[in-house]
């Protein structure tokens, strides 16, 4: 299926073939059949990537920001090769859909196969949309006019925060798509207008529309005009729908506004605030999110939990059917608002319309959907030829996220593997890591690598709830398995994981790959030479990440503790060369359970030789600490590691100090110690059964933490 992406790193405007998206419990399959470029914001954004380097740095402060923390931390080397993978990568555009669904998750009620839906769909001839943000479409609305839902929407929102009443005069600052229809949505309301542009054929629009004008191009007061239309008295409120640079916007609507005026920015604008001016007449400000209540709340959007209308009576599902409800009526009208049609095939075109005419505002894209669309495409121009004994592994990757693209696939490559597969649910990330590292095939159903046979080693870097069906799948069809931490979330996940070992003759190896790093293995050969049991005491400063990131959710990504401090807990396992016989874990209790230090906690190991460590997992410092620091105190001597880069030794014959020229974790080694094991037939380089032990204890200590 075509799909349009833009290039981030040039700003270039391209088609892509695309499998079709995977569909998970709480989504639908709509298949496209018109989109909205939305003017102002894909404008903005391909102004960003056609920027320079430097203009781009302005841009983004921020950014600088942490790409100096960066260096501080990592070294310039693995700075530069991150930014690269960022400004590589294709940014999927457009939020404007109208379609019918194909399909429905299996969690969603309320809608159906046939149904007409407008959603924020991007431009794709296929997309998958969670169920609460889309909205089914009426018969009397056509496909044209539902094009234009969430951009009303977006208008809507600003509306209600706004609060007005009937007869209140309202000034609408920008005319583009989101004003004009703001426009109408305020006149619907019963409120005068007075709309704010320097374009002339907007401003006719405008007063189409029922409102009063000002020509800011040609020099027209807007000051005096929002006196005389408000008869002295001041406006009740102003909605800034425009985009620029300038604090000018807000500090015209703070002036233009009676006492306790209130002003809602939807568009984006400089906010260097004048207290005076809010202060002396006790005005509200307020930004507008998008479509309204529910807008990057994960629960609502991606797991489909719907407010409950007593208490929230307009969620951004029910502000799309309220701006349908608009234009079935006639109360809204959107055909004057199109200035342009184009075929989906065309789209590159349709973006340099959008660039090169400042005049246009609704472009509007048309899709064939007659044509059969696939879950896969292949990228190669014939079929890779099985090689049998070459010892080659033939690898099928599950999963295209970061850490997939940017460090699990080049070192397969680099380890010499033969990429024929790669899977993703929504296919935009596999298609661009497909391309870069010449795959075979890109596609969104696992069954791609399940039912090839020529592939003997599955790579799993998917969510981690989904890792335990993922390895016993593989295991079960008799291929190799190497799943990135963690093994599973669940004891009972890790027993049938365990069952399915036994009885398959693939191997599984978990990416447990800090005890290949060269590091770690100097460090063994010194600690082996004393038989004394050992002190370990591991810090990570793993550093804060959102309440509502997915790797916190004890459903989908288990918690940080299983997700990550495996790995410590693996890698003292590897070092005491003995059993876990002891374990236990002290966690931060802050007040808020939502704060990013609440999976802070203190892990104390005990190993059957007598050795004993401690792992401090702190979500609670800063950044510009070593994030991991590896101390070692055995039989008279210490020996402490940086951050995998340096490793210093105090009390150790012939040995003081060994230092990388770049970070290395082991990821390439582990790689390599997996397709050595499978070229000779033999055992995982961890053992089953350590394997099983450090995903045990890790499971464990987690469910104890919380």
């Amino acid at each position: 299926m075509k799909q349009i992406f833009q290039n981030v790193r040039s700003g270039e405007t391209v088609i892509e073939e695309m499998p079709l998206p995977a569909v998970d419990a709480n989504s639908v399959l709509i298949r496209t059949r018109k989109t909205l470029i939305s003017a102002g914001t894909e404008r903005s954004a391909v102004d960003f990537g056609r920027a320079g380097w430097l203009d781009k740095a302005r841009q983004k402060p921020d950014k600088i920001r942490q790409v100096l923390q960066k260096v501080r931390t990592d070294g310039v080397l693995q700075t530069v090769d991150a930014i690269s993978s960022k400004l590589d990568q294709p940014l999927a555009l457009g939020y404007c859909n109208v379609g019918t669904i194909t399909k429905l998750g299996d969690e969603v009620s309320g809608l159906g196969v046939g149904d007409r839906v407008a959603s924020n769909g991007q431009h794709a001839e296929s997309v998958c949309v969670p169920r609460n943000l889309c909205a089914k479409v009426q018969d009397g609305v056509s496909d044209e006019q539902a094009v234009f839902t969430v951009l009303g929407a977006i208008g809507l929102q600003g509306v209600r925060l706004v609060n007005p009443t009937l007869g209140e005069c309202v000034v609408v600052t920008g005319l583009g798509l989101i004003g004009l229809l703001t426009t109408q949505i305020l006149r619907s309301h019963g409120c005068r207008v007075l709309g704010l542009d320097f374009d002339a054929n907007r401003l006719a629009l405008a007063r189409q529309f029922g409102a009063e004008t000002v020509n800011l191009q040609q020099g027209e007061d807007p000051l005096s005009a929002a006196r005389r239309f408000s008869r002295g008295r001041g406006v009740d409120a102003v909605i800034i729908a425009a985009s620029t640079k300038s604090n000018e916007p807000v500090s015209q609507a703070a002036q233009m506004c009676r006492k306790r005026g209130r002003i809602v920015l939807v568009g984006v604008t400089g906010l260097e605030l004048s207290r005076a001016d809010f202060y002396e007449k006790e005005l509200s400000f307020q930004v507008s999110c998008s479509y309204g209540p529910g807008r990057y709340d994960k629960e609502y959007e991606d797991q489909g939990k719907d407010y409950p209308v007593g208490f929230v009576r307009w969620t951004e599902q029910r502000n799309f059917e309220a701006i349908l409800d608009l234009m079935e009526s006639g109360q809204l009208d959107v055909t004057p608002l199109i200035t342009h049609n184009y075929s989906v095939a065309d789209a590159v075109q349709a973006y340099d319309t959008l660039m090169s005419d400042k005049t246009g505002l609704g472009i509007v894209l048309n899709y064939d959907t007659d044509q059969p669309l696939e879950s896969a495409v292949s990228l190669s121009t014939g079929p890779k030829p099985a090689r049998p004994g070459s010892g080659v592994p033939i690898v099928g990757v599950l999963g295209a996220g970061n850490y997939s693209g940017r460090m699990l696939m080049p070192t397969l490559l680099r380890a010499g593997a033969d990429l024929r597969v790669l899977v993703s649910n929504g296919g935009a990330s596999a298609m661009h890591y497909g391309k870069k590292f010449s795959i075979g095939t890109v596609a969104t159903d696992p069954s791609a690598i399940f039912d090839n046979a020529e592939i003997n080693l599955v790579v799993v870097a998917t969510r981690h709830d989904s890792h335990a069906e993922f390895v016993c799948a593989a295991l079960e069809a008799g291929k190799n398995a190497f799943v990135e931490k963690p093994l599973c979330l669940t004891v009972d996940e890790l027993s049938t994981i365990e069952s399915a070992s036994k009885d398959s003759a693939g191997l599984l190896m978990v990416g447990f790959n800090r005890r290949f790093s060269p590091l770690i293995v100097k460090m063994q050969e010194l600690i082996e030479c004393s038989k004394a049991p050992k002190s370990f005491v591991m810090t990570v400063n793993a550093g804060s990440i959102p309440a509502d990131h997915w790797t916190r959710d004890p459903a989908i990504g288990g918690g940080r503790l299983i997700g990550e401090a495996c790995h410590f807990v693996d890698l003292l396992r590897h070092l005491a060369g003995s059993r876990i016989v002891d374990y236990s874990v002290t966690a931060l209790s802050p007040s808020d359970s939502k704060d990013p230090a609440a999976e802070s906690a203190m892990i104390n190991l005990k190993f059957d030789d007598g050795s004993i460590g401690a792992i401090q997992y702190l979500t609670n410092g800063t950044n510009q600490y070593p994030k991991e620091r590896l101390e070692v105190f055995v039989d008279g001597k210490v020996l402490r590691l940086d951050n995998f880069r340096c490793l210093d030794g105090w009390g150790w014959s012939g040995f003081s100090k060994q230092k990388l020229w770049r970070q290395d974790k082991g990821q390439k080694a582990c790689i390599e110690a997996v397709f050595k094991a499978i070229r000779d037939g033999s055992e995982s380089p961890i053992s089953l059964d350590e394997i099983l032990e450090v995903s045990r204890v890790s499971i464990e200590l987690a469910l104890a933490a919380r």
